[in-house]
């Protein structure tokens, strides 16, 4: 039996094989590149494209509503102009863009007019009662004295409102001494404690936020006064003014403690605090931005009210400094009997009256926003290194 062998050929390592670099090329023929959509500033060629939508629709408007169809007047204007400003926007952003960028667009139109008409009635209504009311503003002593032996006829260099202010003073602040620890003792209860109980507080705070101002004049006349022979007087209106205060106040700190992280209350738990003294030391300072806004919002809607004042308070011509004498006078009174007058001259008193009530509206919000700003953290102590402190320790 004969074997036969084959031939064997070496085999020889195999190396591996190294990919080639292939440099771009421009093709020529290509179409431009649809350039991205970018967040932030609209460029300007975006600009461009808004504003002239909207001058063409302002053109257009003009031509429908004073020219082709009968609707004179500005308001017709103005709600067409809207309406092709719209219209405008959405056909000159879909020529270019998808229909995202459409919906954008309008949905932009939409807020800014609504911010532009808020805005507008705003100022409006600003102008208007200091364009009424200026000359009684440049005399010195509407501010500083009282209307007492002063006729409805007399010139402006007599009389003022200083009776008005001390008294709307006194009745706020005794609503918010009343008012404030309340209102943040509710919200903490509310927030904090919890329970059964806590909700039907809750639901009882959200039902008195929508109260009547009228109603709550009434319930003070009817259980203080009445029931009780308190005399009408500034306590009485202030009372009336806690009333629709204490809502408000209680509402809003509710809302601002529930931001608060629950990892600072669990922090200061787990250090060995009572749960006292974190809310006392950790979720009020936490808050305390929130709870002045709160507090704004509260002095807001009573510092105009009318009718509990009026029910509770009474008119007075003259100074009362003690607030459970006697009738005392208040900016929203003053304004209320003066504009109801015949007398041209009251009206004008009324109007520079409602310009101050403006101001000390805006002073109280700028103090309070002052109040609740965050202290700013002091300059950190510099890090030294191993090798400055080296020669120090030798």
């Amino acid at each position: 039996m004969t074997t036969t062998t084959t031939p064997t050929t070496p085999t020889t390592p195999t190396t591996p094989t190294t990919g080639t670099t292939h440099l771009p090329r421009h093709d020529l023929d290509a179409p431009p590149p649809v350039p991205r959509a970018r967040l932030g500033r609209p460029t300007a060629e975006e600009q461009f494209t808004v504003v002239g939508a909207w001058v063409a629709a302002l053109a257009l408007a003009w031509i429908l509503t004073q020219r082709l169809l009968p609707l004179p007047g500005p308001a017709w204007l103005l709600v067409t102009w809207f309406v092709l400003g719209l219209v405008m926007s959405a056909v000159t952003t879909s020529m270019t863009g998808r229909r995202v960028d459409v919906v954008d667009r309008v949905v932009a139109g939409v807020v800014t007019s609504g911010a532009l008409v808020v805005g507008a009635a705003l100022l409006s209504t600003v102008v208007f009662v200091v364009y009424r009311g200026w000359e009684p503003l440049l005399h010195l002593n509407f501010f500083v004295d009282d209307m007492a032996g002063v006729g409805p006829r007399d010139p402006f260099d007599r009389g003022g409102i200083g009776h008005a202010i001390l008294g709307s003073a006194i009745e706020l602040g005794i609503a918010i001494a009343v008012t404030l620890p309340l209102g943040i003792g509710t919200a903490v209860f509310m927030t904090e404690v919890g329970g059964r109980f806590a909700a039907v507080v809750r639901t009882i705070v959200e039902a008195m936020t929508a109260l009547p101002s009228i109603v709550a004049g009434l319930f003070v006349y009817t259980v203080l006064i009445v029931a009780l022979g308190f005399p009408r007087s500034g306590f009485a209106a202030a009372m009336a003014l806690s009333v629709m205060m204490l809502p408000i106040i209680a509402r809003a700190a509710d809302v601002v403690l529930r931001v608060v992280p629950s990892g600072l209350r669990e922090a200061s738990l787990a250090l060995g605090a009572s749960r006292w003294r974190t809310v006392w030391h950790v979720v009020l300072p936490t808050a305390r931005p929130g709870l002045a806004t709160a507090l704004i919002l509260g002095v807001a809607r009573g510092v105009g009210e009318t009718s509990p004042v009026l029910l509770t308070s009474g008119v007075a011509t003259f100074f009362v400094t003690n607030p459970t004498d006697g009738v005392m006078n208040s900016l929203p009174l003053y304004i209320f009997k003066g504009a109801r007058s015949p007398e041209p001259m009251d009206i004008e008193r009324a109007f520079a009256a409602a310009t101050v009530l403006l101001v000390l509206v805006l002073v109280l919000f700028v103090i309070a926003r002052l109040v609740a700003r965050p202290p700013r953290a002091g300059a950190r102590p510099r890090r030294t290194t191993r090798a400055s402190r080296a020669p120090k320790e030798s």
